[in-house]
């Protein structure tokens, strides 16, 4: 595994951004499409951690699927983890993760300022 993770969609022009950042800096990031991968309970928390927020934090509240669900009015955070695994659309990213620590780069200038800590 690289020394830094990046979770992806590469049809996010902010995704597209950071994967520009990594690669100008000489990173060799191990890319996760995380559409498709193949994401459990623990992969989230285990984020949350590294990036220590709370699960309602990680989420992309304007998501027409995030207002269907009522998530906003939900304060269970098993329950938004639950539907980050089963509708990862509802992540934000794009995510870089190094050693224990993560950042979501929005904006993508942050991960700049993450990869040099």
């Amino acid at each position: 595994m690289s020394e830094v993770q990046i979770w992806h969609n590469p049809r996010c022009s902010k995704s597209r951004q950071a994967m520009g950042i990594l690669e100008e800096a000489g990173v060799d990031a191990e890319v996760v499409k995380y559409l498709e991968a193949d994401l459990d309970e623990e992969t989230i928390k285990s984020l949350l951690l590294m990036l220590d927020i709370d699960a309602i934090d990680l989420m992309r509240t304007k998501e027409d699927i995030f207002k269907e669900l009522k998530l906003d009015k939900v304060g269970d955070e098993g329950v938004l983890i639950r539907a980050m695994v089963r509708f990862p659309k509802l992540i934000e990213r794009p995510i870089v993760i190094k050693g224990n620590k993560a950042v979501i780069g929005r904006p993508p200038e942050k991960i700049i300022e993450f990869l040099n800590d």
